[in-house]
């Protein structure tokens, strides 16, 4: 790190999602409240999933994946976010940003990739069913989740190592509840006109090429259903992929606002209830809009524990 007769940050001070002290213990306990439903939630997912002999196929081997992510994803961010009600100045060292925005990075990339999974699986299901056990075997479907950690971890290096190759010389006060990325950026002394480049080029090709696979995917799928005669078997054909689908929406959704719009157009405020949605809501919300409302999921779990809520 370069000081050119600056002092260098050691360390930064997050401001948190609200000033205002009133809300602080309401929205602490809201949100203690959310993460241990994510924790239950997906928790209780893997494991119903790794008991469970109903529950052995590909879909839910991906599934558990990204409960796995999920639960990473809002425990890395969780801890700062609580944390930012209960004291007045909530500091993290150097390292521990840089942890954190790499944990964020490999943990957002791998939720794009076990997205872009699950909507190939659901093709092959519903698109090419009775080649679905030859396609979607055991070895594949390991290929497709060790690939997505190895792309997923060169992502975040790549982004963690730029980042703190730069200079911060002061202010250290991030207007965040957590180390993201373009308010790091905000601080740093450098030119940070290459970070800003390579920030838009791979989070744009990501998140764009991702979304391309899964709307190709889904225009078959659509069009598949359309033509099964059956109204029963198209609202069940239907059912299996809405729930997918609908995250799907709401990832992308926060993502592209927050990641592909020009720099003039950003807002702190905006920035952080975005940030809310797909690191709290989204990892809490995925058990319940994945698994929940589905019908094997509620068999094995009225199999396994006897949950009389299970029909």
């Amino acid at each position: 790190m370069k000081e050119d007769n600056q002092t260098s940050v050691t360390e930064f001070f997050l401001l948190g999602l609200t000033d205002d002290a009133r809300l602080k213990i309401p929205l602490f306990l809201l949100f203690l409240l959310m993460f241990i439903v994510t924790l239950v939630g997906n928790l209780g997912i893997m494991t119903l999933i790794k008991i469970s002999s109903r529950l052995q196929t590909p879909m839910y081997f991906l599934l558990s994946n990204l409960s796995f992510v999920d639960l990473c994803y809002s425990s890395n961010i969780m801890k700062t976010l609580l944390a930012n009600f209960l004291f007045e100045r909530m500091s993290v060292s150097l390292a521990e940003c840089e942890i954190q925005l790499f944990l964020f990075f490999c943990m957002g990339s791998l939720d794009v990739f076990l997205l872009v999974a699950m909507a190939y699986d659901r093709y092959i299901a519903i698109c090419n069913p009775l080649l679905y056990t030859v396609i979607m075997t055991k070895q594949c479907c390991i290929s497709l989740v060790l690939g997505a950690y190895l792309i997923a971890l060169l992502n975040g290096m790549t982004h963690t190592i730029f980042t703190f190759r730069l200079s911060f010389c002061g202010p250290n006060k991030i207007t965040h509840f957590y180390c993201d990325i373009l308010p790091l950026l905000s601080l740093s002394c450098s030119d940070t006109s290459v970070n800003q480049a390579l920030l838009f080029f791979l989070a744009g090709s990501l998140l764009v090429a991702s979304l391309v696979m899964i709307l190709i995917s889904y225009t078959y799928i659509i069009s598949t259903i359309l033509m099964i005669r059956s109204t029963d078997g198209r609202q069940r054909a239907f059912s299996t992929c809405s729930s997918h689908f609908s995250c799907v929406i709401l990832f992308y959704g926060t993502s592209i606002f927050m990641y592909l719009r020009p720099s003039s157009n950003s807002s702190l405020p905006q920035d952080r209830v975005a940030s809310v949605f797909y690191t709290v809501v989204i990892p809490m919300l995925n058990p319940i809009i994945y698994s929940l409302r589905n019908k094997e999921v509620k068999l094995a779990l009225k199999k396994t524990i006897g949950w009389p809520f299970c029909k």
